[in-house]
């Protein structure tokens, strides 16, 4: 592995730990909203208020462990894999002629097929590690099924095997690229405007800046993925079985399901904390990653 690619993954790590410190009280609301019947919860301050009174402050970070590790690999690989194929663009379009100095300004073609690329390479680790989350944070808190993340990783691999450890896995795919086609896309051309419009490198942006634009990357990402990602909830939270609870045949089966049960508005139910969670979970992704990468850089 190259030195860069090194560095890539470090940086990557540090964002993704930011990401789920900052923004994992906000998911379990979330969740909670997204996956509960309709009318349980009247909005968003009722459910966290029944989570805090009812089962703790620390709820708040129940199943942290997973996507501390998880989701630390997850930004990683997202890091790793956008910045490699930023590489491969830049080559090409040095080569060509375009694209300044190195090639690396990109087009927006080329920063949201980085993004897809990305999106799926994460996809294969983001899938499992979110299940897993949502499984410890949907779970009964007076008598729950798993006693942690590997004991739920262990019962569900012995019930289901592998296709259990990766349900919901293609609908996973279909958030991961199309939402980090746009955020990506997003970021990289905000820092773009900003280098030119200053005549500045990279690095010279200023640490408030990389926040701002994260937060309008992530606000991008979930404009896109919101509906795709509450499929992805309920196919997570499904029964593996009939004879286990299980609501939907299929991913297509559970749309239709919701669709003509719920209605529309089930499609954004839990929007809220999302949207409240995103500039400070985002923000806070590229602030860890773009400084991670210019101490990494001087050494």
């Amino acid at each position: 592995m190259s030195n860069q690619a090194v560095k890539d993954l470090t940086a990557g790590t540090a964002g993704g730990i930011a990401q789920v410190l900052v923004g994992q009280p906000f998911d379990i609301v979330k969740v909670r909203m997204q996956t509960a019947p309709k009318g349980t919860y009247s909005g968003m301050l009722h459910c966290a208020g029944g989570i805090l009174r009812n089962e703790g402050p620390l709820a708040f970070y129940k199943g942290t462990l997973t996507p501390l590790l998880g989701i630390g690999v997850c930004v990683s690989i997202q890091f790793g894999a956008l910045e490699y194929a930023k590489r491969i663009f830049a080559d090409q379009n040095l080569k060509a002629g375009r694209g300044g100095e190195g090639g690396r300004t990109l087009t927006g073609s080329q920063l949201f097929t980085s993004g897809i690329f990305a999106g799926l390479a994460n996809g294969v680790v983001s899938g499992p590690v979110e299940h897993i989350r949502i499984r410890l944070q949907t779970q009964s808190h007076t008598n729950p099924l798993y006693r942690g993340p590997w004991d739920a990783i262990k019962k569900i691999y012995s019930h289901s095997g592998i296709a259990g450890i990766y349900k919901g896995q293609a609908v996973t795919l279909l958030r991961e690229a199309s939402g980090y086609g746009i955020y990506f896309l997003t970021y990289e051309k905000l820092v773009q405007r900003e280098m030119a419009k200053k005549n500045i490198r990279r690095d010279q942006i200023n640490p408030a800046n990389a926040v701002l634009y994260g937060a309008t990357a992530g606000y991008a990402l979930w404009a896109i993925i919101y509906p795709i990602d509450m499929i992805k909830s309920r196919m997570q939270t499904d029964g593996f079985s009939p004879g286990s609870g299980q609501k939907y045949k299929s991913t297509l089966d559970c749309v239709r399901t919701v669709w003509r049960t719920e209605g529309i508005g089930a499609f954004t139910r839990g929007l809220g904390p999302t949207l409240i969670r995103s500039p400070f979970a985002n923000g806070a992704t590229f602030l860890g990653f773009e400084m991670a990468m210019r101490v990494l850089d001087k050494l």
